[in-house]
Parts: structure tokens; C-alpha cells; sequence
């Protein structure tokens, strides 16, 4: 994944996942397979997200007397975000949970507890919180090399294991080896592509703005 190859960039970042074994005898799902396995939540959120970037992008050609409009429909887009992202957390989502550290339009990177097999595919839902993004796809694993971290309280203590938690903020506990696991996406939808992409994006922008005030704090 993390190569010069790859045609998009990708940035560290905190996120959710859910990884199921795809079975090797199985080819991988075609498009339209892949839209009828998502959830109605997922759904809902990519269709949303959608109609709210085509909408915005039709404002962008008004005159500067309309950004009030523009900055009312953003806060409004927002409210239907989050009113969505309740509906994914009470999904009950298939597969083992992970943490992700870095993600992209070409690919992820998760921290696994066991190595993962070359070349096998996994189906994979990723959440990533702070951007609002719910995505069903398909990863091969490129690389799996085991690493010292500190492991996170189970989610089995807080009595719900299976609904997605965007907050990836667990409480740390002693250091454990996990495993750092490259995903390349073998099959995921071009708008979800786009939505990785403009999620790397925002998020780099902002981590270039905490180390521009971070650098003034020091002057």
C-alpha cells in the first residue's frame, strides 16, 4: 500500500474496522454485488454525502452574497451526518474489530491481533469518526510485521462488542505485540475512493495547521 506506486497518498490517522476472512474459493463481489452487501446505514450515508457534495458544488458559481447560504447548508449537511453516524453505531457489524492508524484512496493499515496471510482478502467496514465516513470494501493484505504497542481495553468491558465505536480513544493497558497490517483495496466503489480521498485531504490539512501553531507557539 505504502509505496510510490500508488496513485494516492495516505496519512496517519485514528480509525474503526471490521475485518471477515473472504474465502479464497470465492472470487471477489462485482460493483453492484458490493452495494447490496452494505448496510442501510451505510447506505443512507453515502447517498447523503452525494447529494451534499453535488449541491455544494452547484453554490460554489454563486455570487459571495450566497456564502451565508452555503456556510447555513454545510451546518445543516452536518446535523443529517451525525443523525446518520447514530444510526451506524447501533448496527451490530460483522467481524473482528481493529484499530487503523493510516488510511488512503489506495489502501490501510490496521494493527491486527495475529499476522494475516499474504495475498488474502478481506471484507472489510471502516469507520473514520472525525470526517464522518462509513465504508464497505474489499482489502488484499500486502504486508503483516509484528511490532510492540500498547494494547486497547476490549470493548467487551463496556458491554457492547459489536457496534461500531467512531471514538477510537480506548484506555491503554500494558504493551503487547501486535501486528501492522497493509490492506490494498481490492474492490471498493469509486465514490467511496473519492470519500478516502477528501478525507486524507482534510485530515492532512489539518494536521499541517497543528504543526503551523505549534511551530508559532515556539517562536
Amino acid at each position: 500500500m505504502f509505496t510510490d506506486t500508488n496513485p494516492y497518498f495516505s496519512v496517519p490517522h485514528p480509525f474503526t474496522a471490521y475485518l471477515s476472512l473472504w474465502p479464497s474459493s470465492e472470487p471477489l463481489p462485482s460493483e453492484m454485488a458490493l452495494r447490496s452487501m452494505q448496510s442501510l446505514g451505510i447506505q443512507l450515508l453515502s447517498e447523503v454525502k452525494t447529494l451534499e457534495a453535488n449541491c455544494l458544488l452547484q453554490l460554489r458559481h454563486l455570487d459571495n452574497d450566497a456564502k451565508v447560504v452555503v456556510d447555513f447548508l454545510k451546518l445543516q449537511s452536518r446535523k443529517v451526518d451525525l443523525v446518520l453516524q447514530h444510526v451506524l453505531e447501533k448496527e451490530t457489524q460483522e467481524g473482528e474489530k481493529c484499530i487503523g492508524n493510516q488510511f488512503g484512496g489506495s489502501g490501510l493499515r490496521l494493527l491486527t491481533p495475529t499476522a494475516l496471510d499474504i495475498g488474502s482478502n478481506y471484507k472489510i467496514t471502516l469507520f473514520i469518526h472525525d470526517e464522518l465516513v462509513a465504508i464497505l470494501c474489499f482489502g488484499k493484505v500486502t504486508a503483516s510485521t509484528a511490532q510492540k504497542t500498547l494494547s486497547t481495553e476490549s470493548s467487551a468491558n463496556s458491554g457492547d462488542t459489536q457496534s461500531p465505536e467512531f471514538n477510537t480513544q480506548a484506555e491503554l493497558q500494558s504493551p503487547a505485540t501486535q501486528w501492522q497490517t497493509d490492506f490494498e483495496f481490492s474492490q471498493i466503489l469509486e465514490a467511496d475512493v473519492e470519500q478516502l480521498v477528501k478525507a486524507s485531504l482534510n485530515v492532512q490539512q489539518k494536521q499541517l495547521k497543528l504543526r503551523k501553531l505549534a511551530r508559532d507557539e515556539r517562536q
